[in-house]
């Protein structure tokens, strides 16, 4: 039980904050420190190319002031479209810098929405990587407005021949675009940058899915990215020595806010254009790697590399990891390599992480299967998040800690979003009660770990049983031969719905069939929870790698 209380009523109210004890928290900061305390140490490889801290901050500043000086001001929208390369950190500092609020787009999007994403964020101006000109060019022609454009040439970005070959392309830039080195040259670094004072002055906006015609622009602040990236220095335990390779796309979750976590240590950021296993692994080696963060699906795809791409680790490798729960048996595979798996849960609403499994000492006694078990769950609040619950969506009470009752989890604290860009009416949804409501359906455990079950249009619901289908998929997840697994329902005249499991195997695993995989499963599920159909097939993911359920939902209802 709290009760109200104010300062005011006390003698301790004399002591207001009078200028000195206080400064706007931003991660734009973390960059000045490093620059100071870490002048000469490498902040960015790629490829051949080194840049100092020294270096990295004062292109930053410059390209602050050249943002200005072409007419950028507060709280106009600055985006960009771009791989992992030095540009896209350099940018995660310098339209902060400005007052200007940070639009990264997804690089897998088509034209139109990327169109309505540059028309929704009301977009001044637009960096582009030359790769994706052609897309970006049919998208500003879907536009009433004008953006100008700076176009990013990357000497390791190979022209496609699909790319035009007219003169006035250079790396496929299109006509009337400023290079990026050009555009950075009309810049000063000794020119003032924005004086924040307001730390809720939004920093970012990020757009949640690419998958609808209609997605949700998420706006982050100035503090919530602050104390999100120091979060992850704490979770993620990372220091001056850290070595950081970037295998998770900076337009998610501006890179789960790990640009300025890596910064505000002076850790060094590793720059990698495109995800190949072979090239990960000769990185880690190269470069002695000692922290990534990843999709699952690049879990995955390491575990099935050739056996001639992997290579053995100088030092344990620690790799965050979120989205769907990674399976026992991924998360004891990627061990069996030397990489140390930690498990995050979190939305784009939340800046990513909110939830971390944390460690415990006496897991490390355990099988190694056990312990797998209880690194997969979603664990407890990230240190600087704030407050979750999971609860009964109709009652908003807790439920039982009996790891069995499934409830919502909700989030309220220091690193939920300030709400949806130009849509107040879906904020208030998504925050009513005074918590944020996310969708995800989850037991708690009587040690308070968070298990996702399932977001709660996956639930499958057979004879009125509640069937989780990131239980199957554990279970398939476990079978020697399988790659990926997703489990989703299937309409049934008997039973309402019935599990329905799509199968990647392993290649050279294609003698496996449905009715050896069936009796495999009946001897490790209850029987109204094993799948009434098994489909071997790829499985269709979204831009970020995510399974996509709807795609597989459709096909399910296809099967006779």
């Amino acid at each position: 039980m709290t009760t109200s209380f104010s300062i005011s009523d006390t003698a301790f109210a004399s002591l207001d904050m009078q200028g000195a004890d206080t400064q706007p928290l931003s991660p734009i900061y973390f960059l000045q420190r490093a620059a100071h305390v870490f002048a000469d140490k490498t902040a960015i490889i790629y490829g051949a190319r080194r840049l100092d801290y020294r270096s990295f901050y004062q292109r930053c500043r410059q390209l602050a002031s050249a943002l200005q000086r072409a007419g950028i001001t507060p709280g106009q929208t600055v985006s960009v479209i771009c791989p992992n390369i030095p540009e896209m950190l350099e940018l995660h500092f310098a339209v902060p810098m400005t007052g200007a609020v940070l639009n990264t787009i997804n690089t897998r999007l088509d034209a139109p929405l990327i169109a309505s994403i540059l028309a929704h964020a009301e977009t001044r101006l637009l960096f582009v990587d030359s790769e994706y000109s052609a897309v970006v060019e049919a998208a500003l022609a879907r536009l009433e407005h004008e953006i100008e454009l700076v176009v990013i040439d990357d000497p390791n970005y190979q022209s496609s021949p699909n790319n035009k070959s007219d003169q006035n392309y250079k790396f496929g830039r299109p006509p009337g675009g400023v290079d990026y080195e050009t555009f950075l040259a009309s810049g000063d670094a000794a020119d003032a940058w924005f004086d924040l004072q307001d730390e809720t002055h939004p920093l970012s906006l990020s757009y949640t899915s690419g998958t609808t015609g209609n997605p949700k622009g998420v706006v982050y602040s100035h503090r919530g990215a602050a104390l999100n990236a120091l979060g992850n220095v704490m979770a993620m335990g990372l220091q001056s020595r850290s070595v950081y390779l970037w295998t998770l796309p900076l337009f998610h979750c501006n890179g789960w806010t790990h640009p300025w976590a890596v910064t505000a240590v002076g850790g060094t950021h590793v720059c990698l254009r495109s995800i190949d296993p072979a090239r990960i692994f000769e990185l880690l080696v190269a470069e002695q790697v000692t922290h990534m963060a990843a999709a699952p699906v690049v879990l995955s795809m390491l575990i099935h590399a050739p056996a001639d791409a992997k290579r053995n680790l100088p030092a344990t490798v620690q790799i965050a990891t979120g989205g769907a729960a990674p399976p026992s048996k991924v998360i004891d595979d990627m061990e069996q390599m030397g990489f140390e798996v930690v498990h995050l849960y979190g939305l784009t609403e939340s800046y990513g992480p909110s939830l971390i499994c944390e460690m415990q000492h006496d897991w490390v006694d355990m099988p190694l299967a056990e312990r797998a078990q209880k690194m997969a769950r979603q664990g407890v609040p990230h240190v600087l998040a704030g407050s979750f619950q999971v609860v009964d969506p109709a009652t908003m009470q807790p439920v039982p800690a009996d790891g069995q009752t499934i409830g919502e989890i909700m989030l309220r604290g220091n690193t939920v979003m300030q709400g949806y860009f130009k849509n107040p009416d879906a904020t208030a949804a998504a925050s009513a009660g005074g918590w944020f409501h996310t969708g995800d359906l989850a037991v708690m455990h009587a040690d308070g770990y968070a298990e996702v079950k399932d977001r709660s249009k996956d639930i499958i619901i057979s004879g009125g049983e509640n069937i989780s289908s990131l239980e199957i998929e554990e279970t398939l997840y476990q079978h020697a031969d399988i790659m990926e697994a997703a489990v989703v329902a299937r309409a049934d005249d008997k039973w309402g719905e019935t599990p329905c499991a799509f199968i990647t195997l392993k290649p050279g695993c294609e003698q496996l069939d449905s009715d050896q995989l069936r009796d495999w499963c009946r001897a490790r599920l209850a029987g109204f929870k094993l799948p009434s159909h098994f489909v071997f097939t790829e499985l269709p993911k979204t831009q970020t790698g995510k399974i996509q359920k709807n795609v597989l939902r459709d096909r399910a209802k296809t099967i006779v």
